[in-house]
């Protein structure tokens, strides 16, 4: 599917109503809420100190694959084969000595001399909406601020790679997700309903020529010019600022990168043709061109019931969808620069009820790294012979979130003050595994 065909409203009555399409999908520009005072940020920066001593950070980008509803461990990267918790799910041998996944994920296994299992994560969140948020944000969920999530971070602090393309995009996301907090607005991330639409409203509509187009935006700026004159603030001259970029992005020659389409049939075979598959296969595109922070989201993880028929349902998607973006990502010389982050929220229990359903488990639970000087074909932390306890290395969500940040060279001493005069670092008190990192 070409951008072309990828127009959206075509018969827009008014400039108004189309540049507002046009700057929503662009640029992630939507409720009131987004440019509201809560959502706006006022963040004033210290001067960073030294970064911690863990050798250099080889990563520029991210991409961050994201299992929302609590992914089983004991079913998918931390198998105990033998064991009653294991139920009917066997173990797998991998291309990684010592490293066994489960039955699912056959294809992975023959990338595992890439990737690092982090089998001690550990939470006490519980919950599905707070623990997410805790995971993407490394702080607790409260009702009187919102946390910038880690691709906020890491644009806002190591600013975007590709001037002319969003720095950060998310695949499959809801306005539900943490992005920008109380950072400014433009660090909000673009939402892409899925890695098949590519981004709509990119083209003129039918009948609107460029100079149309032109007369359109000079009238919008005499429009709004004693608007933004009259009340001078943050939020007027931030969605000010969203039209232009949106209309700089139209412009753009890396605009291709949203489109899968340019990509052959064989690659889009390889990927799988799934949601997850091109959501996958856009995240390379995407980080080809400079975009610095890219999630995929996969829903339909919390298996209360039925948990080893849903699993046979979901991991074919992801088992070849991520198998594929690592030997991609290998294949074109990126993977040493690209992180590849799979994470969930919390673990399932150990114990099968009687609907043949795990639970929430937050006490145990596993998340993978890749690439970005990440050291592959490992395993970090242990769980003991049932999946329950965490018997070595206790990984807490922001220690996994200073691992990431530390790889793509963010100082953890960095300090942002919020709107109310608050100081919060990028993985608040986490410290870096050194062993994870190559």
């Amino acid at each position: 599917m070409t951008l072309r065909n990828l127009i959206r409203g075509s018969d827009l009555d008014t400039r108004r109503s189309f540049l507002g399409g046009m700057a929503r999908s662009l640029l992630g520009v939507g409720a009131a809420a987004t440019f509201g005072p809560a959502a706006v940020a006022r963040a004033l920066l210290q001067e960073p100190q030294a970064k911690l001593v863990l050798g250099p950070a080889t990563a520029k980008q991210v991409i961050y694959l994201f299992m929302r509803g609590g992914m089983s461990h004991i079913d998918t990267f931390d198998p105990k084969p033998g064991q009653k918790t294991q139920g009917p799910v066997e173990a797998l041998s991998t291309r990684a000595d010592g490293l066994q996944l489960g039955q699912y994920l056959p294809k992975l296994a023959e990338q595992a001399d890439k990737i690092c299992v982090v089998s001690s994560m550990t939470s006490r969140q519980g919950a599905h909406a707070q623990a997410q948020y805790l995971m993407r944000t490394s702080f607790e969920l409260r009702g009187t601020i919102q946390h910038p999530c880690l691709g906020a971070w890491c644009n806002y602090v190591g600013g975007r790679l590709n001037p002319m393309l969003p720095g950060h995009v998310l695949i499959g996301g809801g306005a539900d997700m943490p992005g920008a907090g109380y950072f400014p607005p433009e660090y909000q991330p673009l939402p892409l309903g899925s890695g098949e639409d590519g981004l709509p409203n990119s083209v003129l509509p039918q009948g609107v020529d460029q100079a149309r187009f032109d007369r359109r935006l000079t009238k919008l700026k005499q429009l709004d010019a004693a608007f933004i004159e009259k009340y001078k603030q943050r939020d007027v001259e931030a969605y000010d600022k969203a039209y232009a970029e949106a209309v700089r992005l139209m412009r753009a020659n890396d605009l291709v990168a949203f489109d899968i389409g340019l990509e052959s049939t064989a690659m889009h075979q390889t990927y799988g043709e799934t949601p997850f598959g091109a959501g996958c296969l856009l995240a390379r595109r995407l980080v080809e061109h400079g975009v610095r922070y890219v999630e995929v989201m996969a829903d339909g993880w919390d298996t209360h019931a039925d948990n080893f028929d849903r699993l046979g349902d979901l991991t074919p998607a992801i088992d070849q969808g991520l198998a594929a973006l690592l030997a991609d990502l290998d294949a074109r010389g990126l993977l040493q620069e690209t992180m590849v982050v799979l994470a969930t929220e919390f673990g399932r229990t150990p114990e099968i009820d009687n609907d043949q359903g795990r639970n929430h488990y937050p006490k145990a639970f596993s998340c993978m790294l890749a690439g970005g000087g990440v050291r592959g074909g490992q395993r970090y932390g242990k769980t003991d012979a049932e999946g329950r306890e965490i018997v070595t290395e206790p990984t807490s969500i922001q220690d996994f979130n200073a691992t990431i940040a530390h790889a793509v060279g963010l100082p953890l001493d960095h300090v942002v003050h919020s709107p109310s005069g608050r100081p919060f670092k990028v993985a608040d008190k986490g410290t870096p595994i050194a062993e994870i990192l190559a």
